[in-house]
């Protein structure tokens, strides 16, 4: 039954974590993140460094924080505005235009629906939104077998594991980073933090429990940019040369 534990405790980790990046902050969950000392409670805690680092930034936070217009103030720039250029959508972080609405999106669509999930209108959030690929995770885990072992059932871990390393795995580090530059509050600073050491101790954990080891950036850069260069291959334009089918008029 430890596996079953260890897979529900995760889908309460990413419940929090979901609630915090989905919406503005209010008094209520803000009590309630003091009340239960978050970060604390998360069963997943990186040991190394950066791991120690940004729980101690969030607890930090959540002991002395701005008045609740502040911290509307930063998710607005963050989530909505994209004021700090931090985009939480995948697509501008992998298109070479920075585009919104572009591969990613169309190819997490895809994911979605293979599993049977659709995530209600794409027009008030697109697919590749940073909440919406860790709902995805959720509901994976969420609907594992119950009497099967951690990611058991019709779970197929490779899948989950190749999610994270070509999707949210592969851009949350350059969008974590870029919010803790730019961003005014303590607390979305270390709530980036949190959730990309929290995500990459997870897909560790995958490694471990399933012998799939993380790659290297390099290798994941490598591999996407192949998938980009296949996808500009196949929509590149048709070349007109003069003669070969006759005159145009």
């Amino acid at each position: 039954m430890m596996e079953v534990e260890l897979r529900d405790a995760l889908v309460e980790d990413l419940d929090q974590l979901i609630r915090l990046h989905d919406r503005e902050l209010d008094a209520e969950t803000l009590a309630a993140l003091r009340g239960a000392e978050f970060p604390n409670g998360l069963a997943l805690c990186a040991a190394e460094e950066a791991g120690r680092a940004a729980h101690s930034n969030m607890a930090a936070a959540l002991h002395d924080l701005p008045a609740l217009d502040e911290l509307a103030a930063d998710y607005a720039a963050i989530y909505l505005n994209n004021k700090f250029g931090a985009s939480p959508y995948e697509s501008v972080w992998l298109s070479d235009e920075h585009l919104a609405c572009d591969r990613s999106m169309f190819e997490l669509r895809e994911i979605y629906a293979a599993a049977g999930w659709q995530v209600g209108d794409w027009r008030s959030r697109f697919d590749d939104h940073l909440v919406l690929q860790l709902q995805y995770l959720r509901l994976v885990l969420a609907s594992a077998a119950p009497q099967g072992y951690f990611l058991g059932g019709a779970v197929d871990p490779k899948k989950l594991a190749v999610f994270i390393d070509q999707h949210i795995g592969y851009w949350l580090p350059d969008w974590a980073q870029r919010v803790s530059a730019h961003c005014n509050t303590a607390f979305y600073a270390a709530l980036a933090e949190l959730t990309y050491v929290w995500l990459l101790r997870f897909r560790e954990l995958l490694g471990e429990i399933h012998d799939l080891p993380l790659p290297s950036r390099a290798e994941m850069e490598a591999l996407i940019n192949r998938k980009l260069a296949l996808d500009k291959a196949e929509i590149a334009p048709i070349r007109f040369v003069p003669g070969i089918q006759g005159a145009s008029w």
